[in-house]
């Protein structure tokens, strides 16, 4: 048996009808949630991440929307919210005190692994919360209703 695209796209489709999925742009409160992904060591992934949050807060709010921002962090892109390492702080120290509703999550085990690999904890902005693990932070949130991106 043959399927199209087509075809598994209408399926799924009408998978996520049946069973009520939704999205963070339906979410039944009217609240609209963003979930970005930063897991790679790049300051170019790393500007992308904070304009991708600054520019939807701006159009949110601009339209009058309610809206949630988490910024995600692990493995290498932990390197976001150290405070050693990150060549956005100013920024990231900016957008915290000026923008509402955002939040930075480190990971917690990535936190432990360079821990053990550097024989001290990496330094993590006072902007930023620990999280247990990013990628079931990242989970938690899709199940939330945030939509996850990875610029």
């Amino acid at each position: 048996m043959s399927f199209t695209r087509r075809t598994v796209l209408q399926f799924a489709t009408s998978l996520m009808l049946l069973t009520g999925a939704t999205t963070a742009f339906a979410s039944d409160d009217g609240v609209k949630r963003l979930a970005i992904q930063v897991s790679d060591n790049d300051p170019a992934t790393f500007t992308k991440a904070l304009n991708v949050a600054t520019n939807f807060a701006k159009g949110m709010s601009d339209a009058g929307e309610i809206y949630e921002i988490e910024i995600v962090t692990f493995n290498a892109g932990l390197h976001l919210l150290r405070s050693d390492t990150s060549p956005v702080m100013d920024r990231i120290k900016s957008i915290s005190e000026s923008v509402p509703d955002v939040t930075f999550s480190a990971c917690g085990n990535t936190i432990a692994g360079m821990t053990k690999k550097e024989g001290a904890a990496p330094p993590i902005t006072e902007y930023a919360r620990v999280v247990p693990a990013g990628v079931v932070r990242l989970l938690e949130l899709d199940e939330m209703g945030y939509y996850v991106i990875r610029p």
